[in-house]
């Protein structure tokens, strides 16, 4: 089995195999584009070059941090440099929230590739499949979405009804409460998602 790090460089290497073009060709491109926003990127590859969204975004990920040109080297993660996003996401009264947002990212980056999918008020972490969620819930807390399976929910691991993005919910309120149990419990999300 495959580690996410070799999971990542065979999907760059494919991303080049379908494109016709190297990583420095596609590098270009972006650049030539004009384009900063990852979000406006990500979306000009898919329109430009046909590739689907989990490849633009893998792709729009490594071109804009720099990474694997000319190298051929792909970084573990991809997670926590969500610049813009997480300035908008945490402004205001949930400034105050981001070191709980970082310290969460900190470790789940150190496990390996994975994408992060920015949406309204929160991030979406992905392997094959979503295994988590974060962002502020209220001015005073962080939710943290788990999809996890054969748990059964404890106090502070609560259920979430049927139907919703995630099965599972922690709410962090300090960056105290960013512990092993929860980072656990996230790992096993993570694993099954992979």
């Amino acid at each position: 089995m495959s580690t996410p790090e070799q999971a990542l460089e065979t999907q760059l290497k494919n991303i080049q195999a379908k494109t016709g073009k190297s990583f420095d060709e596609l590098a270009a491109l972006v650049k030539a584009s004009g384009l900063q926003k990852h979000g406006e990127v990500r979306d000009m590859l898919k329109r430009e070059l046909g590739l689907g969204h989990g490849d633009a975004n893998t792709l729009t990920h490594f071109v804009l941090k720099g990474e694997g040109a000319g190298a051929g080297q792909v970084a573990p993660a991809q997670g926590s440099d969500q610049g813009g996003v997480l300035d908008e996401i945490y402004s205001g009264a949930k400034a105050a929230l981001r070191p709980i947002h970082e310290k969460l990212m900190e470790q789940i980056d150190a496990w390996g590739g994975f994408e992060v999918a920015p949406k309204k008020g929160y991030v979406s972490l992905r392997r094959k499949k979503q295994f988590a969620m974060i962002g502020p819930a209220t001015n005073s807390r962080v939710e943290v979405g788990i999809n996890l399976k054969g748990v059964e929910p404890t106090e502070r691991l609560a259920a979430v009804p049927p139907g919703g993005m995630c099965n599972y919910k922690v709410k962090v309120t300090d960056a105290a409460e960013v512990d092993e149990e929860l980072f656990a419990w996230i790992r096993q999300a993570y694993d099954s998602a992979g």
